[in-house]
């Protein structure tokens, strides 16, 4: 599917595929070392970037040297990328265009309710934030009738701008939730989720917008968030390369917005996401319930096709794609056999990473897992992100629909209507996805953060069964898999169907849309015949299941 959705995909093409790129390492500074990668020593070329990964370790460089013996070419291509993102043409919007700008300083200064000098202040560091939001006319764009709101999160000091558009709940406003969702890449626009999964409106051929009566803001508002900066309409004269530092802005986007919309921040506030949002979303959650004391309502998470836990996961792209998963082999038996081959070096750097943390580590992990694991699929022609067919449009992650949805916010009319300041619009920003290979994130643990976050908020992954780069067999092994204080219960539960509410009730025995597995705070659901995009592909089944997990049936 799309890379935005797919948060493994762009990376896995771009080290299994190579890139073209520059060979100048670009940092937060201007002047960043030229560095000699024509040099096949890594000691050659590693001091230009200790400043940013730090000294290369004896273990680190036994790992870069086994991937350089075993694939020369994939490493050469890494080589030359460079680190950094092109600035985004942008143009700021004088104040007055505005109808709210929320400073930070200001929100430090009141309580969690709000009232100036109340003694549980806003935790975090806010001061260098401001937010701007201006109401959409919902007659303008037409894109739903609701009551909509979008702009921007500054952080003044660092010269970063994250674009969201808010959309009210369809229902109940007043007591509906608010939901954030996240589009994966790491790289890609929120705003495909929008206009391609579970947004109000999507967009034709002809670039003409069409209702989605399977929206999820039939019962809940919702924000889309273009997130790191420089995806979408976010920009920023730096750059973002790992999620961690992209946690620290999202905190502050909620506060302010809740601050801002109070009328929002009763009631309870889930985040939701998909693909590389697998690792997005168990730091977002951590950071933001390291602030006691906060003016944002959490109750859930939910992650859809994620990446979360490598280490488990990547042992399953041999059987998803050798015909274990429930759809028939794509691969020779003699490319299955090199892949099994394969798996215990990639689990065996996979494992360094996670031991380290280093990028040094980290990232020869990445180059040869995704060569050895999603390589031979990919060679294939097929969807990475629905096995059941080709890719028919490389240029669009293999959905044409991207592409219209790309023209459709690049016009001038859209961009004033919502208040963009980017003169042009991408879903996906290939740089971003190369900044967060190369700082290393891509095999990071974040999965180690799950079990402190399952002792105070509900849990639910699901996965679409015919997806491959995040596919439901290695997400249901890692939920199995994970050391929690419910793990033995949760190994024990029972997998039961999953109907729609409008299946008839006469019938004895209604057709099932996937199967649930729950116990305490940690739900698994398998959705049948649905790719990386779940809403996209099932809607119906979607738009079930989100509302009964919204309404606390599995917690």
């Amino acid at each position: 599917m799309r890379l935005s959705s797919t948060a493994v995909a762009l990376g896995a093409a771009s080290s299994a595929l190579g890139f073209q790129g520059q060979k100048v390492l670009q940092g937060d500074s201007s002047d960043q070392p030229i560095i000699d990668f024509e040099s096949p020593s890594v000691e050659s070329w590693a001091g230009a970037v200790e400043h940013i990964f730090g000294k290369l370790s004896d273990e680190a460089k036994g790992a870069w040297d086994e991937v350089s013996m075993l694939m020369p070419d994939a490493v050469e291509a890494f080589k030359q990328q460079a680190m950094g993102t092109p600035p985004k043409p942008a143009t700021r919007r004088p104040d007055h265009q505005w109808d709210h700008i929320v400073k930070g300083a200001d929100v430090k200064k009141m309580g969690v309710n709000g009232v100036e000098g109340s003694q549980r202040m806003v935790g975090g560091k806010l001061e260098n934030y401001n937010l701007r939001a201006k109401k959409v006319d919902p007659s303008g764009l037409g894109v739903d009738h609701v009551k909509q709101y979008s702009g921007y999160l500054d952080d003044e000091e660092e010269d970063k701008h994250l674009f969201y558009w808010f959309f009210e709940s369809r229902n109940d406003p007043e007591n509906d939730p608010v939901v954030l969702w996240l589009n994966g890449g790491p790289g890609c626009s929120s705003l495909t989720g929008l206009f391609l999964e579970l947004g109000p409106s999507s967009v034709n051929k002809k670039l003409e917008l069409v209702g989605n009566p399977h929206s999820w803001n039939n019962n809940a508002s919702v924000i889309f968030l273009d997130q790191p900066v420089n995806v979408g309409y976010s920009y920023s004269s730096g750059s973002v390369s790992n999620t961690v530092a992209a946690g620290k802005d999202i905190y502050a986007l909620l506060t302010l917005f809740f601050h801002q919309f109070p009328e929002y921040a009763k009631q309870d506030f889930h985040i939701a996401g998909e693909s590389y949002a697998g690792h997005y979303i168990p730091v977002f959650t951590s950071e933001i319930l390291s602030h006691e004391d906060r003016n944002i309502n959490l109750k859930s998470i939910l992650i859809g096709n994620g990446l979360t836990d490598p280490y488990t996961q990547y042992a399953y792209y041999r059987p998803m794609a050798c015909g274990e998963g429930g759809q028939e082999a794509v691969l020779s038996e003699s490319e299955c056999q090199s892949m099994d081959n394969a798996l215990p070096r990639c689990q065996s750097l996979i494992k360094r990473c996670y031991d380290s943390g280093s990028a040094w580590s980290c990232v020869p992990a990445t180059i040869y897992c995704n060569n050895a694991m999603i390589g031979p699929y990919q060679r294939t022609g097929r969807n990475v992100y629905d096995i059941r067919g080709p890719c028919e449009d490389s240029s669009n992650l293999c959905y044409p629909a991207m592409g219209w949805i790309s023209e459709y916010l690049g016009r001038a009319d859209v961009r004033e209507a919502v208040g963009a300041e980017v003169d042009g619009y991408d879903s996906c920003n290939f740089d971003i996805n190369r900044n967060f290979m190369f700082a290393g994130d891509w095999m990071q643990p974040y999965h180690e953060l799950v079990p402190k976050i399952l002792e105070e908020l509900p849990v639910l992954v699901y996965a679409g069964d015919v997806d491959y780069i995040c596919n439901w067999l290695g997400n249901q092994a890692w939920t199995d898999e994970l050391e929690w204080a419910g793990h033995k219960d949760f190994a024990k539960a029972e997998k039961k169907d999953l109907t729609t509410s409008s299946s008839d009730d006469d019938k004895d025995d209604p057709e099932a849309y996937g199967f649930v597995k729950s116990s305490g705070n940690l739900t698994f659901m398998r959705i049948y015949e649905a790719g990386h995009m779940v809403p996209m592909d099932q809607p119906d089944a979607s738009i079930d299941f989100f509302n009964r997990w919204l309404g606390g049936e599995w917690y």
